[in-house]
């Protein structure tokens, strides 16, 4: 069959801390630099573009105004000061602390203005009780036992961290991993990826009852259990290898950013390509009132859930167990940064054994969502909502604390504009969510409960790790790609010029965080040398609102080394260091995610770029066309090609009506919002339909990485051509519905 590029021409892209209780100021600093907004643009157009316009808007002039006072207003002390507050201590989702700092953020909420409201809800977490981890060599000797706390001494500068000594602190742990008392004998692993698993069984080394070391990196821990388990591993170790952290050239905390040997990153081992949220009730929210017998016992869970042993070690700790392993050496490229040859393990006569005995504390605890709403003046029920999680695995400084402290900058600028007038044409939703780290779980709990409310939702906003350094990177479905480049050319940059001008010098760099996986936007079909905004796969909050309800999202982030990730020394003191010391990049972020919101909310018809849509999946399409076909997959892709085509013929019509801007736009903004929607397969993926998006959903092996056309390529890589074509054909109903929807 031709290929879908000669098929059709390219489409154009069209309590337990103490709370600050002061007042908000009513307006930023006078002299401050964002006084003259840079011009916005229409999408697609060049920089030269006329000043003063913005698509989706009639007369841009009084919008601009809101967006000068909005870009005053956000300021760098304060969000310092909320930081400071909300990592005064360790605030694990459902601890007292935690409660706090969800108090702290409902009163800024209030205090701007916003109707505001504590949600709880009930959910599984696992709280470590007991741990202990010991390894003996091949003659039977102790060579380790621990794990060993995280510390690290005074730097050369007299800088000591003030923070890894709080008794509150939480040991390294993986939740959630079941209680176990384990001895098996021990075998590298590499990453843990399927692929490392696979090259195992060719090299004749078998998991099989073994316990599997594996290194952090490359893709979502819980996938690396989720294959361990599928290989029959009887436990898994997870370690942070020195060749895997930060950049190469800068020292180890606290004389540098990076992560020092003893650190442990923590971290949620749920199988979340399966279903995030709590795992006891998949599609339904987890009330506090929700009977036992909604729930799914904890005994039946393993389908999202590992059922053997898992826990995090140091470089320190993993060590001994490394260098003590016999059997074949390991591949080159699986070779570590300790200084020694890596062997795999897993010899029969003489082999290193690991004991691992693990009790945790798995209970329904109650966690607590922050929900902040400005009621739309002309169109209520529309939705713009936006969000940052609020708990952390210690004291979170960079994730999540620089995103709360953004946000309630944010909210901040918001709370001036109604106190000068202004009231958003749409709803506005301003969301502090509660237990991200575990799974996504507040907001999958609230997107659950609220999905008859999000059915004509405009978007939602999403911002994680704000910031970690200074590079700016944004990932968004294709219909809002160009939306995010416009902002980002009226948002300063505390470099100089805009965002949009620093991103386009920088491009991405990867931090340790997850990151934006790589986007059809990036490639070779991009026109204008347009900067990549990436794919949404998974690793934080938009996940439920597009790929389980269909809410067009972002998500957005400023970028440095961060390989103290989910380690006790992501605190406010390595974030002032080595992070931003001026919070001018917090201040930044608080400025593009406000703009964000404005420009949404306030549109006269909602800006979304649908031909750019269409212009990604005819791309899907010939890319996983040409895999099938050098797979030897005989696939039928006429229907999804032909429907490809009408989505393209839709697209470009609805956008003529978008420029056209019609005096009446309820009709049309109801026809935009509903084409996401459509996207969405009632049938939900095959082995996990709880995620129904047929575009983007993380990979069942990768993880937070995304996979596009999910359903097709999954089953391309699995060589299942009847479930391949299925698929085609769900994918193809999907894009004819888009169709139907931009056509009303």
């Amino acid at each position: 069959m031709p290929s879908f590029r000669s098929l059709v021409s390219a489409i154009p892209l069209a309590v337990a801390i103490v709370l600050a209780q002061q007042p908000l100021p009513q307006s930023g600093n006078p002299g401050s630099e964002q006084g003259n907004a840079p011009a916005v643009i229409q999408p697609g157009s060049g920089p030269e573009a006329a000043p003063g316009r913005a698509f989706g808007f009639r007369d841009f002039a009084q919008q601009a105004r809101w967006d000068s006072e909005f870009l005053a207003v956000p300021d760098p002390k304060l969000a310092q000061q909320h930081l400071k507050t909300l990592t005064s201590a360790p605030h694990w989702a459902s601890s007292p602390e935690d409660y706090a700092t969800a108090l702290y953020v409902a009163d800024r909420f209030k205090a701007a203005g916003l109707q505001t409201e504590i949600v709880p809800y009930s959910v599984l977490l696992s709280k470590p009780q007991s741990i202990l981890i010991e390894a003996f060599d091949a003659a039977g000797a102790k060579i380790f036992s621990g794990p060993n706390r995280e510390h690290v001494g005074p730097a050369a500068n007299g800088a000591v961290d003030r923070f890894q000594d709080d008794p509150r602190v939480l040991p390294g742990f993986n939740d959630p991993s079941p209680s176990a008392d384990v001895t098996a004998p021990v075998v590298y692993a590499n990453y843990g990826r399927l692929a490392d698993f696979q090259r195992l069984a060719r090299l004749g080394v078998s998991v099989k009852g073994k316990i599997v070391l594996i290194r952090y990196g490359v893709q979502y821990r819980g996938v690396k259990v989720y294959i361990a388990q599928q290989y029959g591993a009887a436990g898994v170790l997870i370690y942070s290898d020195p060749a895997d952290d930060g950049f190469k050239n800068q020292q180890t905390y606290p004389d540098g950013p990076n992560r020092p040997a003893s650190a442990v990153q923590r971290g949620s081992v749920q199988f979340l390509p399966i279903y995030p949220g709590d795992p006891t009730t998949p599609g339904i929210a987890s009330t506090p009132s929700l009977p036992p017998s909604a729930r799914i016992p904890v005994d039946k869970l393993q389908y999202d859930l590992p059922s053997i042993p898992v826990h995090p070690l140091s470089s320190t700790d993993a060590a001994p167990i490394l260098q003590a392993l016999n059997g074949p050496a390991a591949p080159r490229e699986w070779q570590g940064g300790m200084g020694f040859p890596y062997r795999l393990g897993g010899s029969d006569s003489a082999h290193v054994n690991i004991h691992m005995r693990l009790v945790e504390d798995t209970r329904l605890r109650t966690i607590w969502d922050v929900i902040g709403k400005i009621p739309g003046a002309s169109d209520p029920r529309q939705w713009v909502i936006a969000g940052n999680h609020r708990d952390a695995w210690v004291f979170g400084a960079a994730d999540p604390g620089s995103g709360t402290a953004a946000m309630l900058e944010t909210v901040h600028g918001l709370g001036v504009l109604l106190q000068h007038g202004w009231r958003p044409r749409r709803t506005i939703v301003i969301a502090s969510w509660d237990a991200e780290e575990e799974g996504m779980i507040g907001s999958t709990e609230w997107v659950e409960q609220h999905t008859a409310d999000l059915d004509r939702a405009a978007a939602y906003f999403n911002i994680d790790v704000a910031v970690s350094g200074p590079v700016f990177n944004a990932s968004a479905v294709p219909s809002l790609r160009q939306f995010v480049r416009d902002i980002a050319k009226q948002v300063p940059s505390p470099a100089g010029g805009t965002v949009f001008q620093q991103w386009k010098k920088t491009q991405y760099v990867g931090t340790g965080h997850p990151e934006p996986s790589p986007s059809a936007d990036a490639d070779e079909s991009r026109p204008n040398n347009q900067l990549p905004v990436g794919d949404l796969g998974s690793g934080s909050d938009y996940t439920p609102f597009l790929q389980h309800d269909g809410v067009p999202s972002t998500d957005i982030g400023s970028d440095g080394p961060f390989s103290v990730y989910h380690t006790v020394y992501d605190n406010y003191d390595w974030f002032v260091r080595f992070a931003d010391p001026d919070f001018a990049y917090v201040q930044q972020q608080s400025r593009f995610l406000g703009l964000e919101i404005l420009h949404m909310a306030d549109a006269d018809v909602l800006p979304y770029d649908y031909p750019a849509y269409a212009q990604a999946i005819q791309n899907y399409l010939d890319q996983a066309h040409d895999r099938a076909t050098a797979t030897g997959l005989k696939l039928d892709f006429s229907s999804a090609m032909s429907a490809a085509l009408q989505f393209a013929a839709a697209a470009r019509a609805v956008h003529k009506r978008q420029l056209a801007l019609p005096t009446d736009s309820v009709a049309l903004d109801r026809a935009l919002a509903a084409a996401e929607r459509a996207l969405l397969i009632p049938a939900g993926l095959p082995r996990r339909p709880w995620y129904r998006h047929s575009i983007y959903a993380p990979g069942e092996f990768t993880g937070y990485e995304a996979v596009v056309i999910p359903g097709v390529n999954e089953a391309i890589d699995a060589s299942d051509t009847p479930r391949a074509q299925s698929q085609l054909n769900a994918l193809a109903q999907a894009l004819a519905r888009v169709a139907n929807a931009l056509a009303q």
